[in-house]
This record gives structure tokens, sequence and C-alpha cells, in this order.
């Protein structure tokens, strides 16, 4: 059974700041809020495959990087 949320004392700047997000977003003050909670409360699964694609895109290459920093930690032991 959904419940009602209430946040009292928001300061003017920051209720500003969250109607602006609405508006820029094309959202009603509340349907801004309930995307931004769903955001940062709900687990989202870790996706693997994602991560390392959005790692090629960027052109991140560590291979022999992290073969020599593993080596080096080794020889430290």
């Amino acid at each position: 059974m959904p419940i009602n949320l209430s946040v009292k004392d928001v300061p003017d700047e920051l209720a500003d700041a969250l109607r602006n997000r609405a508006r820029a977003n094309h959202r009603s003050l509340q349907g801004e809020l309930m995307a931004m909670i769903e955001a940062h409360v709900k687990q989202r699964p870790f996706r693997a495959r994602e991560l390392l694609n959005e790692i090629r895109a960027l052109g991140v290459v560590t291979t022999g990087e992290a073969v020599h920093m593993v080596r080096e930690d080794r020889d430290r032991r």
C-alpha cells in the first residue's frame, strides 16, 4: 500500500532548484521527486558487460599495466 511522505522546512533555493529540474525534465515536482527517489533507492543489477563497453568506449587500456602492477605487488611480498 503506497504511503505519503512529506519534507518540511525545505529552503527556498533548494525548492527552486527542484522546480527547475522538474521543469527541465518535463515533470511535475512530485514526478521529479519520485524519479529521484527511485534512481537513488532502487537497487540496480550490476551489468559487467555494460561497464566493459563503457570502459572500451573511453579508450581505456590497462591490461599490460594491471599485469605489471600485480607482479610488482607479488614481488614485494
